[in-house]
């Protein structure tokens, strides 16, 4: 396990041993047109894709379109926060695309609706992307398709329904000098506005993400050098973004002035250098971790060696506290900790601040295994596997002619009833976002002979829409945005229940604590969203047709703070109409 350093606080601080401070102006720079050879004498854009979106949709759309809770991709069947994608960029290594392929495998928790890579070979960007898996989007010759030792990879997660292929990263657009990939991780709260503005200007957008955007940011600025170009782009952004951009000799990472979603450097023993969202990937491909991206820092890495530009005077970090909670792997180190270490201790506060008497722990797989063995651990009670998670669910399967109740919640986690029969039983899970799965698990460890079953939850109650890169619901389907603990407990049928309180999940970050943030949980944003937001995914159509005008139900919400008291937040839908 590499071992992390905590960001320092300020672009001032970065360490000059990691990257060499440069204007973005200099009189010892090279030609603009240096930076580009031969790139007008050659195709600049080579694309395969496969995997078309109606071999994987067709099989469940009408499911979903019926409203049946049977469907996989139902969120009554998997009721939990989704992160959009994952990202990964490798430069100097001539085995670039295949280690990029194996990276993505490292990151596939973060998405599993498409993959792509991008890689440059003799000044020309080549790329590969398909609906699925990584696994079914790449084989060995699409990888022979991608040679250079220079390339960028992603995996997506999005809305049911809206995964169309066309807006499966990375996005490659050419423009008068050359050719530029991107791969983004986040989500821009001011996308409606830059869209709309561009678009007034003559821009023609193809699809329905907000990366795109960024692309044409770029094509119209006439800042030089390149990256530059990258600078003035970001400076018009707002929200969140940890970026990979690739050009015919360049690899730049950029990480919002926030630094809301992960993004961590490190380099392998032939020296190439490897951006990823999580210390996963670069175990696996054998690249030691060096550092993070700092919010608010642009890295550009080429012949010349990694330098550092500073993209803004950035505020103080607010992290994605959920990072830690459910979405990266136990083994990741983010934000400078270690992911299995918090996880493991929130269990044990849990142990402590709601104690109960049991004779068994568990916990729901895989996401609250950690949390249960620290409670487990904490309590002195021993921790059992009393729930069996499948791996071997796909994204479509056949329902049975006959409804079977809870069918979905069966299909992937099944009890063990020989742990279960006869004993007070504590279930730990990471979160509660509707409570519809949480009842249905309660319910099947009681079916399955459990006398009593407590849920611990190793997180606080989740009140709020996440609008930097988390696909959650809207405020009025959060179950803890709506009832008091003791309802919710009612609602899904526990003989108890509790969550990680609050104030003791910022007291164990300790001085890290105002470095996180806690949106979700306290119903205050950092960046507050402008006009009509569009959320994770690309519900704003099906990828083919569709108009600003679809976008659905992305205004702030009315939530409530952790203290109970109603914080009314910015309805900006109302105010439009009063100023009109």
């Amino acid at each position: 396990m590499a071992t992390a350093t905590a960001a320092p606080p300020s672009a001032s601080a970065y360490p000059a041993s990691s990257a060499t401070r440069f204007s973005p102006i200099s009189p010892s720079s090279k030609p603009f047109s240096s930076l580009f050879p031969k790139t007008l004498q050659k195709p600049l854009h080579i694309t395969l894709a496969k995997n078309p979106i109606s071999d994987i949709v067709s099989a469940y759309k009408n499911t979903i379109d019926s409203g049946t809770d049977n469907a996989l991709f139902s969120h009554d069947d998997d009721d939990k926060p989704r992160e959009e994608c994952g990202v990964v960029g490798i430069y100097g290594d001539p085995e670039a695309s295949r280690l990029c392929y194996l990276a993505l495998h490292a990151l596939q928790h973060r998405g599993q609706e498409g993959a792509g890579i991008v890689a440059v070979h003799d000044n020309v960007l080549q790329s590969v992307t398909g609906v699925g898996l990584v696994s079914e989007v790449f084989n060995q010759s699409k990888l022979d398709k991608l040679p250079g030792d220079i390339a960028i990879g992603h995996v997506r997660y999005s809305t049911a329904g809206s995964s169309m292929l066309k807006n499966v990263q990375p996005f490659v657009a050419g423009y008068r000098f050359g050719s530029v990939g991107v791969a983004h991780n986040g989500n821009l709260v001011n996308y409606q506005a830059l869209r709309a503005e561009l678009e007034e200007n003559g821009s023609i957008f193809n699809t329905s993400s907000d990366t795109e955007v960024v692309l044409h940011l770029i094509a119209i600025s006439k800042a030089r050098p390149f990256f530059m170009r990258i600078v003035e782009a970001c400076e018009k952004l707002e929200g969140a973004y940890s970026m990979v951009f690739l050009t015919e000799d360049k690899l730049v990472a950029v990480r919002d002035p926030f630094g809301f979603r992960p993004l961590v450097m490190g380099r392998r023993s032939n020296g190439a250098v490897v951006f990823a969202s999580e210390t996963c990937a670069l175990d696996l491909i054998e690249a030691t971790y060096e550092r993070e991206v700092f919010p608010g820092e642009v890295l550009v890495v080429d012949k010349e060696g990694v330098r550092s530009l500073c993209l803004m005077r950035h505020p103080q970090p607010k992290s994605c506290i959920f990072e830690h909670i459910y979405f990266a792997l136990p083994n990741s180190v983010v934000f400078g900790r270690s992911v299995y270490e918090s996880r493991r201790a929130f269990g044990e506060i849990l142990a402590t601040e709601a104690p109960v008497e049991c004779d068994v722990v568990i916990a729901v797989p895989d996401s609250g295994v950690v949390a249960a063995l620290g409670y487990a651990a904490k309590a002195g009670v021993p921790f059992q596997q009393g729930l069996i998670r499948s791996h071997y669910v796909g994204r479509t399967f056949i329902e049975p002619s006959q409804k079977i109740r809870d069918f979905g919640v069966k299909l992937k986690l099944s009890p063990v009833r020989a742990v279960l029969e006869g004993k007070r039983v504590v279930v730990v899970d990471d979160s509660i976002v509707r409570g519809t799965t949480s009842s249905k698990i309660v319910r099947l460890l009681k079916e399955a002979g459990a006398k009593e079953v407590h849920m611990r939850i190793a997180s606080p109650p989740i009140i709020g829409s996440c609008y930097y890169g988390v696909d959650t619901p809207s405020a009025e389907e959060l179950i803890s945005n709506r009832m008091s603990v003791e309802e919710i407990r009612e609602f899904i049928g526990s003989d108890s229940l509790a969550f990680l309180p609050f104030e003791s999940l910022k007291s164990l970050l300790g001085n890290d604590s105002p470095n996180f943030c806690y949106a979700c949980f306290s119903g205050k944003y950092p960046v507050q969203p402008t006009g009509k937001v569009k959320r994770v995914g690309d519900f704003l159509d099906d990828g083919l047709s569709g108009s600003m005008g679809s976008i659905d139900g992305g205004w702030l919400p009315q939530t409530k703070n952790q203290e109970g008291v109603g914080v009314v937040k910015l309805n900006v839908k109302e105010e439009i109409k009063s100023s009109a």
